[in-house]
């Protein structure tokens, strides 16, 4: 099954877990998504291997940045309603606060969508929604399809 047949089926029955599951370093790093009120929420779960100072302890930016792009993407795909998937442009990440040992939540929004190029601004929290970790903002190549 590719990602396009995943992303189609997932429109069709409402199910934003489907297009989590197929994205294979989501699964990884224990990314999930739903639909809450109408907006995409993901969530990072926690687990101790995506620490990077166990002495505070803190996750790991790389994992933070990691997060941040999916939800972005994740974001997109839902909003889109053509089955290509996004190429990711840049992403500028702006590390707020330490991301403690708890899951950790993301939103995002498509601030612009042209013929081609995409933005989609992130933000993620933990405890506080007011009170977030990290934002992105990221540029996506997009295709037809």
């Amino acid at each position: 099954m590719t990602l396009e047949s995943i992303l189609e089926q997932a429109r069709r029955e409402r199910d934003l877990g489907l297009i989590s599951q197929a994205i294979p370093y989501a699964g990884f790093l224990g990314i999930s998504a739903e639909e809450t009120d109408g907006r995409v929420i993901t969530r990072l779960a926690y687990n101790e291997r995506n620490l990077g100072n166990p002495a505070l302890p803190a996750l790991h930016g790389g994992v933070v940045g990691a997060f941040l792009e999916t939800a972005a993407i994740i974001e997109l795909l839902w909003a889109r309603e053509t089955v290509s998937v996004p190429k990711i442009i840049n992403i500028t990440i702006d590390y707020l606060r330490p991301a403690g040992p708890k899951d950790s939540f993301a939103r995002g929004i498509v601030t612009k969508q042209g013929r081609r190029i995409a933005t989609v601004a992130v933000e993620a929290w933990q405890d506080e929604a007011d009170r977030p970790i990290a934002t992105a903002n990221c540029h996506f190549l997009l295709r037809s399809g």
